[in-house]
């Protein structure tokens, strides 16, 4: 999957912390943004400002789940549903 897309960075938690998908990361140009797990040896350096946006976006996701027709996708085709969750992004926007 990340072979179709061109991010600037790559924001994960401490699952994601594999020396082999780093590497993949760094040789494409991309900054991972992983805080290193606990038992590493060697701990990497980890931009903890960016890796702050990642917690917004999931607790974006967390409060749109609170929807029951959004987290149990009632809508039938994909663009009523893709309306609904605009229509509640809107509705957390303006609050």
């Amino acid at each position: 999957m990340l072979e179709e897309v061109d991010p600037k960075a790559f924001l994960a938690d401490k699952a994601y912390d594999a020396d082999a998908l780093i590497e993949v990361l760094v040789e494409r140009g991309i900054t991972p943004v992983i805080p290193p797990k606990a038992n590493r040896l060697i701990k990497r350096e980890t931009d903890f400002a960016l890796y702050r946006e990642r917690n917004m976006v999931e607790r974006f996701f967390c409060k749109l789940k609170g929807f029951r027709a959004i987290a149990t996708r009632y809508d039938k085709l994909a663009s009523t549903f893709l309306a609904a969750v605009q229509l509640v992004s809107a509705l957390f926007w303006l609050n």
